[in-house]
């Protein structure tokens, strides 16, 4: 049987790291953003550093003779903790290496975590009996791994302003290279980009609404329209959207064949409903084999595996960022994410964590991400049925998390169930309001961290399940608020 090889670790580096604090503080300070108390390998190290943590935080000088009051006196035998705070006080060299000393801890606890992680894996997978199914121990492994990489991240502290300068006139220089001149991506609905500037890069975008409002063709006429404009640049960091983006769309419940033939009738124009009994004649036919073509090549990638988790979603999502390249990613739709596996944990927590992650996920990848969402049935039992935030299904989470919240919203859905008896007067108002309806929506910014809320008109066609922008005599005045 082979001998049990040491875990990585470095007691001296640890020695070293304390002493040069204990020198001089500054050297705490040095290490802080590196390295934290449970890094450490000896667990008396890990001691002494988090009372240094506590004396660094009220500012009072943690030396030899201030820490021994906060340990324990014995250390080994034949020697108490102020003789070895004493011993590595006189054993220090210099300050200046303390951040060296702090990223060899690190690096030597994250080896030590990996070590875990997989030893975890290799006990899980070799149990028999296990709760989870292999499908399932894929996720966690990868759930820990991603916190563990998450956790890996130095902090950037201050930054200077000339920096962030730098970052800012960059911004607007893509903007004025961009589509329109936006700074985010454009959506190809003109009202809805002026308000919003385009979709941004790192934000927690959330499109809701009742069924049948049209959530879905809204996502995926924005998601193929950027797809189809995707025009690449480069520079040192490799591949960049100069115009357009590339779009990860998780469809949750719909299949990707349904999904297609969404853009397809929406590019050929031909009902839906038409293209799927295949009530086409030679000619449409024709028309739809060359856009098929046309389009074919644009970088709309879809996953339509359902049932899956959060921390799946993100996985996938930072895989396609790293193999193909991926600017924007949509998911149809929230509620049929599921969080981690706490059967103890309500629905309303198990969102909260879904959204967190998701603002995660646009933040980490530098990504837009936007979310469909249901709205609770209160809306149906108002006079007046245009969705408001509290409206959100399940949890404050997302109205909480989200940097964008639009709603879809369809006068002409709701007047179809209630016209009255022909002939009346009530029948010659509801014809007025009926024609004042037809073939339009509204998009009612409901949130928007950075910019207005409000309301646009925007045109929507049912049988090809297209938006667009309206006639500008059609178009109402933006209500903004």
């Amino acid at each position: 049987m082979s001998e049990q090889k040491p875990v990585p670790h470095n007691i001296e580096a640890e020695q070293a790291l304390l002493g040069a604090i204990l020198m001089n503080n500054e050297a705490f300070h040095r290490a802080a953003d590196i390295v934290a108390p449970e890094h450490f390998y000896e667990p008396v190290h890990r001691m002494i550093f988090e009372a240094m943590a506590k004396f660094a935080k009220v500012g009072k000088v943690a030396d030899a003779v201030t820490l021994k009051a906060h340990l324990p006196p014995d250390f080994l035998e034949g020697m108490t903790m102020a003789q070895y705070l004493g011993r590595l006080m006189t054993e220090a060299t210099t300050v200046i290496n303390a951040p060296d000393y702090a990223k060899a801890i690190k690096e030597l606890a994250t080896r030590r975590s990996l070590i875990e992680i997989s030893g975890l894996i290799e006990t899980e997978a070799m149990n028999p009996v296990s709760e989870y199914n292999s499908t399932e121990q894929i996720e966690e492994a990868e759930k820990a791994l991603h916190e563990l990489a998450k956790a890996g991240q130095q902090h950037k502290g201050f930054q200077t302003f000339s920096f962030a300068l730098t970052e800012a006139v960059t911004t607007i220089g893509e903007a004025y290279q961009r589509d329109g001149g936006l700074s985010g991506y454009a959506t190809g609905l003109d009202d809805l980009d002026r308000m919003m500037g385009g979709l941004q890069k790192s934000d927690l975008i959330i499109i809701a609404g009742r069924p049948a409002m049209g959530k879905t063709s809204l996502a995926t006429n924005i998601a193929f329209n950027i797809a189809s404009k995707f025009t690449p640049t480069f520079d040192a960091q490799g591949t960049k959207a100069l115009h357009g983006g590339r779009v990860g769309f998780f469809s949750l419940e719909m299949s990707a064949g349904q999904l297609a033939v969404r853009i397809l009738s929406e590019q050929v124009e031909i009902s839906s409903s038409d293209l799927r009994r295949g009530k086409i004649h030679e000619a449409q036919f024709g028309k739809l084999v060359d856009v098929s073509h046309q389009i074919e090549q644009a970088p709309l990638m879809i996953n339509d595996r359902g049932g899956m988790s959060v921390h799946q979603v993100f996985a996938e999502a930072r895989r396609m960022k790293r193999s193909k390249g991926l600017d924007l990613v949509f998911i149809d739709y929230l509620q049929l994410l599921t969080g981690s596996r706490r059967s103890n944990d309500s629905r309303v927590n198990e969102l909260t964590e879904i959204t967190t992650t998701l603002k995660a996920m646009a933040k980490e990848l530098e990504i837009p991400v936007i979310a469909l969402s249901q709205l609770s049935r209160q809306v149906e039992a108002r006079e007046d049925k245009r969705p408001q935030l509290s409206d959100l299904r399940e949890s404050g989470s997302i109205e909480q998390d989200a940097d964008v919240v639009m709603f879809v919203y369809r006068d002409e859905y709701y007047l179809k169930n209630k016209e009255p008896k022909e002939g009346t007067a009530d029948f010659l108002k509801w014809q007025e309001e009926m024609q004042a309806a037809i073939g339009k929506a509204e998009i009612i910014i409901g949130k928007q961290r950075h910019g207005p809320t409000g309301t646009v008109q925007v045109h929507f066609d049912a049988n090809l399940t297209r938006f667009g922008n309206l006639a500008r005599a059609d178009r109402l005045p933006e209500r903004v608020a």
